[in-house]
């Protein structure tokens, strides 16, 4: 049976500048259909979305939905039409709680009085038929990114929307979270539902996706049912050459125990519970769990972000507490937080700064910052991440999200650490880029530099590893050789404590 078209680009073109972003893009969006949409970091995909919703004027072209040529004046217009996006970064109000979130802007009233019990009544039918379990009072804070996620689209579908735009949805889900993701999709689709599903995770896009366009510097390659093509065909597309190995050789060679965790615990939830483990210099430990089982919550407590309340940490044989991040990184620690724009950007900022805020002293000449050092900074960091952008003067909130990511691994090479801790290091960044931050691990490795890296995705935890560490419920489960384990023993492991 044959769909019908809700949601049309044509001719769509965009130039900031000399700069020509998008170059003629077209692409069609069936009802109840999901259309993955894929490429590199700057191909153009961000872009394309925000003149979707009105935050870019399009040069040339047209948008056209249910039939009818629009152009929105703004993401709320889009939204009240019934257009919605899912952003992979998160913006909420934290200190508020799930109903404030869900009915931001929207609060039904009575006689002019907000109406909390229907709030509440309507919240819980809604929560109810996309079978999510939340506390709908609980302050956003409290909760994990998965369940903040879930949020986001409960609101677009209490919108009534038609089109809703997933942008990264998964990045920071575990499997579990993502087959519940994919149920949810799955039934909104039976209900005419559209879905733009942006990812860059291929194994993904084949099992939820009906189609598959692939966008390469601001023009349409393919598109493509998905039962047609393959992932070596996406991705030639995506790169313009072949990519035969997910994976660089992980050939880098452990030396002596450098880190030392002995009954590890912490103060405040989540608790860390007596965590002992070691890290070698040279080597990539790589830390699995379910969201929530603590991964993100040791790294922080490495990094002084997190008080002890029991245990000690030694590095290069010594006790030390770090009671900051200062302390962590004078003593040759960096962290790679997974919430970029929360905490890993001054968004306000250019790429000079946020590639040179970590490391001031490097860049004076006498008492005073030097420009010229710190533009000679940016530009090298620039050039050794590939970053997409005009130049060091770029504001950084003008880069796609794994462009950002670049500039904040940069941004710590600057400091050449000695223990490099990465929570979701590529998360939202395109293969080929993946590849190249994969290989910056292991060449750190290969100096002798300490790697630990959180990752939700098993093929990459398990493809650049040397040992996997595999937290459940704030207790180490288990601490395995990589290739010596599997998928199996991993998930296993995950569940041990639960």
């Amino acid at each position: 049976m044959n769909k019908n078209v809700i949601l049309e680009f044509k001719n769509i073109s965009k130039s900031f500048g000399k700069n020509a972003v998008l170059k003629g893009i077209n692409m069609s969006l069936k009802e109840g259909s999901v259309m993955g949409l894929m490429g590199e970091n700057g191909a153009g995909k961000s872009t394309m979305m925000k003149i979707l919703f009105g935050i870019y004027s399009k040069d040339d072209g047209e948008i056209v939905f249910e039939g009818k040529p629009v152009q929105f004046a703004g993401p709320k217009d889009a939204l009240e039409c019934g257009v919605a996006m899912v952003h992979q970064e998160l913006n909420q109000c934290l200190e508020r709680n799930v109903k404030d979130n869900l009915f931001l802007g929207r609060y039904p009233t009575n006689h002019g009085i907000i109406d909390e019990k229907l709030m509440e009544e309507d919240a819980r039918n809604l929560f109810k038929k996309l079978g999510i379990v939340v506390n709908l009072n609980a302050p956003l804070k409290t909760m994990s990114v998965a369940k903040r996620q879930m949020l986001e689209i409960a609101k677009a579908v209490s919108y009534d929307a038609k089109v809703i735009v997933l942008d990264e949805p998964t990045s920071s889900l575990t499997e579990r979270e993502v087959h519940k993701l994919f149920e949810i999709v799955r039934e909104l689709k039976k209900e005419g539902i559209s879905f733009v599903y942006i990812s860059h995770k291929m194994d993904e896009i084949f099992e939820i996706c009906d189609e598959v366009s692939v966008m390469r510097d601001g023009q349409m390659i393919m598109t493509k049912e998905i039962g047609d093509t393959n992932m070596d065909e996406i991705i030639s597309a995506m790169v313009g050459r072949s990519l035969d190995n997910r994976f660089p050789p992980v050939d880098n060679v452990p030396g002596e125990d450098v880190l030392e965790l002995e009954e590890l615990s912490t103060r405040y939830e989540p608790r860390l519970d007596s965590i002992s483990l070691t890290v070698k210099k040279g080597e990539i430990l790589g830390l699995y769990g379910l969201v929530g089982a603590g991964r993100s919550e040791l790294l922080e407590t490495l990094f002084g972000l997190r008080q002890l309340a029991g245990g000690i940490i030694k590095y290069k044989g010594e006790i030390v507490n770090f009671n900051s991040s200062k302390d962590a990184m004078d003593n040759g620690f960096a962290f790679v937080t997974e919430e970029r724009k929360f905490n890993g950007l001054y968004l306000k900022g250019d790429l000079t700064f946020n590639t040179c805020i970590n490391n001031l002293d490097a860049y004076k000449n006498g008492i005073a910052l030097s420009n010229s050092m710190m533009r000679k900074a940016t530009e090298s960091e620039i050039k050794t991440m590939h970053t997409k952008c005009m130049g060091p003067s770029d504001l950084i909130s003008s880069l796609s999200g794994g462009n950002q990511q670049k500039v904040i691994i940069g941004k710590w090479l600057e400091r050449d650490p000695d223990v490099f801790l990465l929570d979701e290091p590529t998360r939202g960044i395109d293969v080929g880029a993946k590849y190249e931050i994969y290989q910056l691990i292991i060449d750190m490795a290969k100096r002798g530099k300490t790697c630990i890296v959180v990752s939700s995705e098993m093929p990459e935890i398990l493809g650049i590893t040397n040992r996997i560490a595999v937290m459940s419920n704030c207790k180490l489960a288990g601490i395995v050789e990589t290739k010596n384990t599997n998928q199996e023993e991993l998930l296993r492991l995950s569940a041990k404590y639960l």
